[in-house]
Parts: structure tokens; sequence; C-alpha cells
């Protein structure tokens, strides 16, 4: 009998992904994860921002840093303030890095819309990946004679339907986010 079980994880773990990378896009409204790519020089090497400071959201369009150590806000609000993609302006005032979040023109959301649509591809093809291989176990494992051709069959049908199944997972997903950027 073929498991789909490792295969269902996979998927899994595929829309798990695709909802994080979700996450990072911006909607016009303050959220931590927003700053999730940004690497400090801290102690000399790069870390992640969230292992030197604290981020809170004290307003729907501010995002507040406040490092665990004062003498790494400089390197904070430079991390910020270097990151082209995310378009942000940072103020400190010797305690706290104050980050607004600046509206979002029509324009930059429909870029935003078409990055995550590009997300969108990007976990298709993994889903597709995942099918690939478990078609291929079920190929391999039918020439070893483990499985029948209707166990092969079955193995595909039901493959075939966890495959749709993620699909419209994705699209939902997608439709939320999609719904959420062109909300003003």
């Amino acid at each position: 009998m073929f498991d789909s079980g490792t295969y269902k994880t996979k998927m899994e773990q595929t829309l798990t992904r695709f909802g994080d990378e979700l996450k990072k896009i911006r909607t016009g409204r303050a959220h931590p994860d927003m700053l999730d790519s940004i690497m400090v020089e801290a102690y000399g090497t790069m870390m992640p921002l969230n292992q030197v400071a604290n981020i809170t959201v004290p307003e729907p369009q501010l995002l507040q840093v406040t490092p665990f150590d004062p003498s790494q806000l400089q390197a904070i609000s430079t991390a910020i303030r270097n990151d082209q993609s995310l378009g942000f302006n940072p103020a400190d005032d010797g305690r706290v890095v104050r980050v607004p979040i600046p509206a979002l023109t029509e324009e930059r959301r429909k870029q935003i819309i078409k990055q995550a649509g590009e997300k969108v591809e990007e976990a298709r093809i993994a889903l597709r990946g995942v099918r690939q291989d478990a078609l291929k176990d079920a190929k391999r494992r039918k020439d070893a004679k483990e499985l029948s051709e209707d166990d092969v069959k079955r193995a595909e049908k039901e493959i075939d339907g966890l495959m749709s199944e993620y699909q419209e997972k994705i699209d939902e997903l997608f439709k939320t986010k999609e719904k959420d950027i062109l909300t003003i």
C-alpha cells in the first residue's frame, strides 16, 4: 500500500512557508514580521533584528523597535534604512527607533500584489515538485513489485486530490492577502 502521509506533510510545509512569505508582504498596516529580513551588525557579527531588539506595534501605522542594548540604536536605525525593499525611514530618539509605515499608493499596491503573485507561483512549483516525487516513488515501488498497477493508480488519484486541495488553500490565502492589500 502506498503511504501519501509524508507527501501530505511536505505539502503542508509548503503551505506554511507560503503563509510566512505572505506575512512579510506589506499591507499598509504595521506588523512586527515586516522587519524579519533585517540583519543588524551587532558585536562584530550580523544578527537578525529580533535578536538585538524588541519590536512592538503601538499604533496601526507605526513600529517601535526597542534595543536590548542602547548602544545598538544607531546600527538598528541604519540597518532598517538601508533595506531598500521596505522603503522605511526610521527615526530614533535616543532610546527607541520609531518606524512610520507610509500609506500605500495605488501603484505600490499593484506592485505588491504582483510580488504576492510571484510567491503563489513559487508555492505551486514547490507543490508540483512534491507531486513529482510522490509519483516517482510510486512508479519505483511498482517496478520493484512492491505495488500493483491498481495501487499506483490509487496513489496517483490520492496525490492529485491532495495537490488540488493544497492549490485551493494557496489561492484562498492569496485572495485574502490581495483583499488586505487593496483595503485602504
